[in-house]
């Protein structure tokens, strides 16, 4: 014989919103955490040159990005920086890390004696892995769009 009887749990009515609110904080971490690191040296006023035959490597993490403007400035880790502010700095990084690599973003429009400036620079910092960016040439179907 059975006296009392047996309390069931209400049943769960609705839209549980706590889970909700948990992926949407996360996912909105993700994006922002993802947004400063796409935000990287590439947003800069430089206008690179295109290449037919260039080639899409894989980012490197610790890979340092040299931007050099139209009008000679040069920066770096978005500080405009003198020719010997940035020997010292490339310096620093070749000493700590002897295999550096360095992207060299140079404006189509930046005069060729910069560029060998900062050449010159990184090969005196003993910076050897330096490699060039381009852009991709414009498609067909762009260039007909415009």
């Amino acid at each position: 014989m059975q006296l009392r009887q047996r309390v069931r749990p209400p049943p769960i009515l609705g839209f549980q919103v706590t889970p909700m609110i948990d992926v949407f904080c996360c996912l909105l971490i993700f994006f922002i955490v993802t947004y400063n690191f796409s935000r990287n040296e590439t947003a800069l006023e430089v206008k690179v040159p295109t290449a037919k035959e260039g080639k899409e490597t894989r980012r490197s993490i610790s890979e340092c990005i040299l931007n050099v403007r139209a009008d000679g400035s040069v920066i770096l880790n978005r500080q405009t920086l003198n020719l010997d502010q940035l020997k010292a700095k490339l310096a620093q990084l070749s000493q700590l890390y002897p295999d550096q690599a360095v992207i060299l973003r140079g404006d189509e429009a930046a005069s060729y004696k910069v560029i060998v400036d900062v050449l010159d620079v990184c090969r005196a910092a003993n910076v050897w892995n330096v490699a060039f960016a381009t852009a991709k040439p414009p498609t067909a179907a762009s260039e007909s769009a415009r």
